[in-house]
């Protein structure tokens, strides 16, 4: 078990006192279960993340799901699924149609994307040629769940949506980003109409690898005009090989 316990964070191994863990492993859980509160009740500084995208050359626009606040989001999933009134017109004013469409999602931890966010955005839009994508202002949106990006897609006219998000704190990491392709946005769509990249995060994905892997998907969908299930990240071999 100690062995085993040098490839991962999972908890295996653990030290026994009688019939519990040790004390030593007990603080650890519990110190690993606050982060991960901490995590998903922590400040989301729009203001600061704007600054950060706008600095990589790209325009920004600060929207809000119909979840009042934190605790509203938390109790009803499906209002942070929809945007609230001033937002919905604000998108519809954004002069598209556009290739596509980047949203910055607070999700389940505002701290990922808050911290990670901005130098992915910025990798891929390095990596993407301007004179062939359109690309729309980036919409940080407060309160947000995944299918938000479907309503801000759609209303801005995104032939392609791609959805920024914190991902639901576990108790080995309270940090960790995920992001959602999307094409065709319309509210309706499904989880297996979407392509998923999960774990990003120092010890996980890095924000290089996230790039490749997500720059490959992008030029894929709008290539073949479909995500989801039908669009496999493993049509190119090697691509989630680290940098």
């Amino acid at each position: 078990m100690l062995e085993l316990r040098r490839f991962t964070p999972a908890r295996v191994g653990l030290e026994r006192a009688g019939n519990a863990i040790g004390t030593r492993e007990l603080l650890a859980f519990q110190l690993a279960h606050a982060r991960a509160r901490d995590a998903v009740h922590g400040p989301f500084d729009t203001g600061a993340l704007a600054t950060e995208i706008e600095a990589a050359g790209m325009q920004t626009l600060a929207v809000a799901s119909a979840a009042r606040d934190r605790p509203e989001y938390l109790r009803r999933p499906d209002l942070g699924r929809r945007l609230d009134g001033a937002s919905r017109r604000a998108v519809g004013e954004t002069g598209g149609p556009w290739d596509v469409v980047f949203v910055v999602a607070d999700g389940l931890s505002p701290l990922a994307v808050q911290t990670q966010a901005a130098a992915l955005l910025r990798a891929v839009a390095e990596r993407l040629d301007r004179a062939e994508w359109r690309i729309g202002p980036v919409a940080i949106a407060s309160q947000g769940r995944v299918a938000l990006g479907d309503e801000i897609g759609e209303a801005m006219g995104a032939a392609l949506t791609v959805m920024l998000i914190g991902e639901r704190p576990g108790l080995s990491a309270a940090d960790s980003m995920g992001v959602y392709l999307t094409w065709s946005p319309r509210a309706g769509r499904t989880d297996a109409e979407r392509n998923c990249i999960s774990n990003i995060r120092a010890e996980g994905l890095s924000t290089g690898a996230a790039c490749e892997l997500l720059v490959f998907l992008m030029r894929e969908s709008r290539r073949r005009c479909l995500s989801g299930v039908a669009l496999k990240a493993g049509a190119a071999p090697g691509i989630i090989r680290e940098p």
